[in-house]
C-alpha cells in the first residue's frame, strides 16, 4: 500500500507544477496557503505507513498471537486505508480540474477551493494519529514483542512436481468405516436408506463418502452428488438435483416451484435404483423440506455428511456413521507421507522421529490438521536443530484448547506479506465456491496485490502467488488447464473460517449476511454478501463511503435499488463483482466510480450498459460474459487502462444451432485500448483487422461471425501479434468456409486452437497446424466436414495435446486411435459426430489418457474398441449413443475390467 502511496504523491507533485493548479492555490486561505507542501507531506506519511508495513512482515509467529500487536496492526492498517482514500481523493479532483480548465470552466475553481482545503486538513489530522500510533508502538509494544520471523532465513523451496494430492493423502485409516459404509449400501431392504456420516470439520467426512461414492455408484441406476452447504436455497437444490439426474429441459424448470420440483425429480426416480449424496448439510431442514421426493423408492440411498449431531440424529442409529480421529499409528503414516514426501518411502529420519511423534500428538488425530502441518514442515531442511527452534516457535500456538485453529494459524502466520492479502481475499466467496484462475488473478492485480516488476506483468505474479497458495494447502486445486495451471481451486470451511476471522480482526474485510449489514461498522473497506435477498433492502439506504471492494454473487431479485443504494456512497469502490445476481439494470451512476478497476457481471441479465461507462478512466478488467449485452457504450474506447475485455451473449432461440453464443459488436476506435490483453468475444466485421493492429500485448482473441473474405487480411494480423497464446475463430454459419491457410501464429506461447465452422482444403498442411502443430496443447473443432478420420489425419501434426475435442466433426465411419497416437492427450471429447459407428483404441495409445468422453454418437451401438487398454483413465462418459448401445453393455465384464475408472457414465 505505502509503495502506492508513493507513486500516487509523484504524481501529485507533476499536477501542482501546472499553472492552473498553482492559480487555485493562490486563492486558498491562510489556513491552506502552503497547499504547496502537500505532496511533501503525504510522502512523509508514505514513508512512515512503508516502514510500519515493512515491520508487520517482519513481525515473528508468536508475536501475531499477541492481542496488543494484532490490534496496533488494525490500527495501522486502518491508517493506511484513511491515507489512501485522501491521495485517491486529491488525485481525481486534480485531474477534473486540468480537464475543466481546458474548457475555461473558470466558474468551477471556488468548488476545488473548498475540496483542497479540506484534504490539508485531512492530512494534518493524519500526521496527528501516525505520531500517536508511534508512540503506542513505543509505550506498549518494546522491540522484544516485535522481533523478526525466525522462520524468515529457513529455505521454504517447495517441490510442485512432488506434492502429494491432500485427498489420497487423507486415504489413511479409512478401511473399517469404508467397510461399514458399503455394507449399509448394499443392504437387502427395499426402503429408501437414510445414512449420516458426521464430525468436525477435517476429520475427512467428504474424502471417505467420495471414495465409497466412485466405487459403488455403478450399482445404482441413477447417482448424484449435491453440495448443500450452510446457505442453501431449496429451490436451487432441486434444480440442481434434477440436472444432476439428466433432466433434459433445463429451461422448463426456470419457473416451477419446490412442489413442482420435487414432482419432477418423483417422476424421474420412479422405478429406479438410485445413490444420492447430500455433502455438508449444516440443518435439518435442508433435508427435511425435500425427503418426500426419495420416498417410495426401491432399495435406494440417501447419504448425508454433516458437522451437526442434530443433523446426524436424521437417520436411524443403525445408519449413523460418526467419524473419530485417527489413531496415533495412522496419524504417523499421514503426517510423513506430507512432510517427507520426496524421501524413499516417506520414512522419518531415525533424528527427528521423536520430534514427529510429538507433533502428531498435538494434531490429536484431525486428518486436515497433520496434513497441514507436515504441509508447512515439509519446506524445512529434515534437520533436528532447524525442526526443534521451529518447534519451539509453535508450541505456544499448539497449546491452545483449539488445536485445528493453532495449526492452521500456524499455516497463515508462515505467509510471506504478499501472499496474506490474497489468502484474506479468498474468503470474501461463498463457502464450497469454485474460483478461477483468472478471476482471481484479474481480482488481484485490481486491488494492488500484485505489482508488475522487470521480469513479469502483474498478472505473472497474481499467478505465482495463487501457484504458492495452493502449494501451502491454503487453497485446494480442483481442475487443471491445459497447461497444468489450476483452472479452478476452492478453499477449506476451516481454512475459510480463519481467514474471515483474521481478516476481520485485521480490518481487511467482512463477510456478511443483510441483516447484519444494515448495523455493521461504515468504515467497511472490502465486503461479501452473496445471495442478498434485494427485496428486504428496499426501505433501507445502505452508506458504505469507505468501501473498496463489494462481493456480491447471486443476488436475488432485478430490482436496482440495493445496487443503486450501494454506489451512491461508495465514491472509492475498486472492485465490484455481481456474477450470477439477477440484476437487470446497471445505474448510470456507475460512471461516477472513478476508483473501480474491476466489473463482473457475468450470468446477469443485464442487457446494456450506460454511456457513463466511458467515465472508468481507472477500469482494467469488463467482464460481461453470458449476458444480454449486445453492443458496447460507444465511451468504453476511452478507457485507456482497459486489460481484459470479456464479453459475449447466449443466442436466443430463433438463432442457428451453430451459433450458440454470440460476441457483441466491436466498438469504434477499438485500437485506442492499446493495454488490452484480453478480447472475448467480438464479431468480425470490415474494420477488425485494421482495428487490431495496434493491438500489440493481446493474448487471447474470440472473433466470432467471420465470413470467407475476412479471412486473409483478419489472420494475416492475428498471425503477428507476437504474445498470442489462445484464439477462437468462429464462422458467421455453419457453411462458411475458414481459410486457415492465412494463418500463420508467429507467437511462441501460442498453445490454444477453437475452430468453429468449414475448412478449406489441405487445411492440415497449412502453418497453423504444420509449424505451430508441435506447440498446441488444446484444439477444439466444431462443424468441419471431413472425408477421412480425423484423429489420423492430425495426430502427427498435434502430437504434444493435452486436450482435444470433436463436435458435428463429418468424418469417416470408424475412428482409430493408433499405438503411440496423442501420448500426452489427457481428456479426448468425441461429440455429436453423425457418421460414426465405430470407435477402436489401439494398445499403447492415449498413454496419459484421463477423461474419455463420447457423447450423441447415435450410430455407435458398441463400447470403443481396446477401452480396457487404457490404464490411466479416470473419467469414462458413454452417453446418448444408439439405442442398442446397452443391450451390447456388459456392466458387470467391464467393471471387472476397468476397475482404475473413478467416474463413469453411460
Amino acid at each position: 500500500m505505502a509503495e502506492a502511496v508513493l507513486l500516487v504523491v509523484s504524481k501529485i507533485g507533476e499536477t501542482l507544477t501546472q499553472e492552473a493548479t498553482k492559480a487555485v492555490i493562490t486563492k486558498l486561505s491562510e489556513k491552506v496557503a502552503n497547499l504547496k507542501e502537500l505532496p511533501w507531506k503525504v510522502g512523509e506519511i508514505g514513508k512512515e505507513l512503508n516502514m510500519m508495513d515493512n515491520l508487520i512482515k517482519q513481525i515473528g509467529t508468536p508475536s501475531l498471537t499477541n492481542e496488543l500487536v494484532k490490534g496496533w496492526i488494525a490500527e495501522v492498517r486502518e491508517l493506511a486505508h484513511h491515507v489512501e482514500d485522501v491521495i485517491d481523493k486529491y488525485s481525481y479532483h486534480a485531474l477534473k480540474l486540468e480537464e475543466e480548465n481546458r474548457v475555461k470552466k473558470i466558474f468551477t475553481k471556488a468548488h476545488y477551493i473548498t475540496v483542497f482545503s479540506q484534504i490539508a486538513e485531512e492530512i494534518t489530522e493524519i500526521e496527528k494519529k501516525i505520531d500517536n500510533v508511534v508512540k503506542r508502538k513505543e509505550r506498549w509494544l518494546p522491540q522484544s514483542q516485535l522481533s523478526p520471523n525466525l522462520l524468515a532465513d529457513i529455505e521454504r523451496k517447495r517441490s510442485q512436481d512432488c506434492l502429494l494430492d491432500v485427498i489420497q493423502d487423507d486415504l489413511v485409516g479409512i478401511e473399517e468405516n469404508r467397510r461399514l459404509l458399503t455394507g449399509w449400501l448394499n443392504s437387502d431392504e427395499q426402503i429408501t436408506r437414510l445414512i449420516t456420516v458426521s464430525g468436525m470439520g477435517g476429520l475427512g467426512k467428504t474424502t471417505l463418502v467420495t471414495n465409497v461414492y466412485e466405487r459403488e455408484k455403478n450399482n445404482f441406476t441413477t447417482h448424484a452428488w449435491i453440495v448443500v452447504s450452510q446457505n442453501y436455497d431449496v429451490v436451487e437444490l432441486l434444480r440442481k438435483l434434477l440436472r444432476k439426474i439428466g433432466e433434459p429441459e433445463q429451461s422448463q424448470l426456470v419457473d416451477l416451484d419446490a412442489h413442482d420440483l420435487k414432482e419432477k425429480v418423483k417422476e424421474r426416480l420412479a422405478g429406479r435404483k438410485c445413490l444420492i449424496v447430500l455433502d455438508d448439510v449444516w440443518n435439518q431442514e435442508a433435508y427435511t423440506q425435500i425427503r418426500d421426493a426419495f420416498q417410495n423408492l426401491q432399495a435406494s440411498c440417501v447419504i448425508i455428511t454433516t458437522r451437526q449431531e442434530q443433523v446426524a440424529v436424521l437417520a436411524h442409529p443403525t445408519c449413523q456413521l460418526k467419524l473419530k480421529p485417527l489413531d496415533h499409528g495412522d496419524a504417523l503414516v499421514l503426517f510423513c507421507r506430507k512432510a517427507f514426501y520426496n524421501s524413499i518411502n516417506c520414512s522419518c529420519p531415525d533424528e527427528l522421529e521423536k520430534l514427529a511423534n510429538n507433533i502428531v500428538d498435538r494434531c490429536q488425530g484431525l486428518p486436515l490438521a497433520i496434513v497441514t502441518m507436515g504441509g508447512l514442515l515439509s519446506a524445512l531442511p529434515p534437520i533436528k536443530q532447524v525442526w526443534n527452534e521451529t518447534y519451539k516457535q509453535f508450541q505456544d500456538e499448539l497449546t491452545n484448547n483449539d488445536h485445528v485453529r493453532a495449526i492452521l494459524n500456524l499455516s497463515y502466520h508462515d505467509l510471506p506479506g504478499n501472499l496474506r492479502n490474497c489468502f484474506f481475499y479468498c474468503s470474501l466467496f461463498p463457502e464450497d465456491h469454485l474460483m478461477s484462475r483468472e478471476s482471481l488473478v484479474w481480482l488481484w492485480v485490481a486491488e494492488g496485490f500484485a505489482l508488475q516488476n522487470e521480469q513479469s506483468t502483474p498478472e505473472e505474479v497474481a499467478d505465482r502467488y495463487l501457484r504458492e497458495l495452493i502449494q501451502r494447502n491454503m487453497l485446494e486445486a480442483v481442475e487443471n488447464d491445459e497447461l497444468g495451471r489450476v483452472r479452478t481451486c476452492k478453499m477449506h470451511d476451516l481454512v475459510r473460517d480463519l481467514a474471515l476471522s483474521v481478516a476481520k480482526e485485521e480490518k481487511f474485510c467482512f463477510a456478511y449476511d443483510f441483516g447484519t449489514l444494515v448495523k455493521m461498522d461504515k468504515g467497511v473497506r472490502r465486503l461479501s454478501s452473496c445471495g442478498w435477498q434485494d427485496k428486504t433492502s428496499l426501505k433501507v439506504k445502505i452508506q458504505l463511503p469507505r468501501l473498496r471492494t463489494a462481493v456480491a454473487l447471486g443476488i436475488i431479485g432485478s430490482s436496482p435499488q440495493l445496487l443503486s443504494s450501494v454506489l451512491s456512497e461508495s465514491t472509492y469502490l475498486t472492485v465490484l463483482e455481481l456474477q450470477d445476481s439477477e440484476i437487470s439494470e446497471v445505474p448510470a451512476s456507475i460512471g461516477n466510480m472513478f476508483n473501480l478497476r474491476y466489473i463482473g457481471l457475468r450470468r446477469t441479465r443485464v442487457k446494456s450498459l450506460p454511456d457513463s461507462f466511458g467515465k472508468l478512466s481507472n477500469l482494467q478488467t469488463l467482464d460481461i460474459k453470458a449476458t444480454k449485452i449486445e453492443k458496447l457504450p460507444r465511451g468504453v474506447v476511452k478507457i485507456k487502462k482497459l486489460r481484459h475485455l470479456l464479453a459475449d451473449r447466449f443466442a436466443d432461440e430463433k438463432q442457428s444451432e451453430f451459433r450458440y453464443f454470440i460476441g457483441v459488436q466491436a466498438p469504434k476506435e477499438l485500437s485506442n485500448l492499446e493495454e488490452l490483453q484480453t478480447l472475448e468475444t467480438v464479431e468480425a466485421n470490415k474494420d477488425l483487422a485494421e482495428q487490431l493492429i495496434k493491438l500489440t500485448k493481446l493474448r487471447s482473441v474470440w472473433i466470432d461471425n467471420i465470413s470467407a473474405g475476412d479471412c486473409a487480411n483478419l489472420f494475416s494480423i492475428l498471425s503477428k501479434m507476437p504474445l498470442l497464446s489462445s484464439l477462437l475463430l468462429s464462422a458467421s454459419d455453419e457453411n462458411e468456409t475458414l481459410h486457415l491457410e492465412d494463418l500463420k501464429p508467429a507467437s511462441e506461447n501460442f498453445h490454444r486452437l477453437i475452430i468453429r465452422g468449414c475448412w478449406a482444403d489441405k487445411t492440415l498442411e497449412c502453418p497453423v497446424f504444420r509449424d505451430s502443430g508441435r506447440n498446441l496443447k488444446y484444439l477444439a473443432i466444431s462443424w468441419c466436414h471431413l472425408q477421412e478420420d480425423p484423429l489420423q489425419l492430425l495426430a502427427p501434426y498435434v502430437p504434444n495435446l493435452t486436450y482435444l475435442s470433436l463436435n458435428r466433426v463429418s468424418t469417416a465411419d470408424t475412428l482409430v486411435l493408433s499405438k503411440g497416437c496423442f501420448p500426452q492427450l489427457k481428456s479426448l471429447v468425441l461429440k455429436r459426430m453423425p457418421n460414426v459407428d465405430k470407435v477402436e483404441i489401439k494398445v499403447g495409445a492415449l498413454q496419459q489418457i484421463e477423461g474419455l468422453y463420447v457423447v450423441s454418437l447415435l450410430k455407435l451401438d458398441k463400447v470403443p474398441q481396446g477401452i480396457e487398454s487404457l490404464r490411466s483413465l479416470k473419467k469414462l462418459w458413454l452417453l446418448s449413443l444408439h439405442k442398442d448401445f446397452r443391450g451390447h453393455w456388459d456392466s458387470e465384464k467391464m467393471q471387472q475390467k476397468m476397475q482404475y475408472v473413478q467416474e463413469l457414465r453411460i
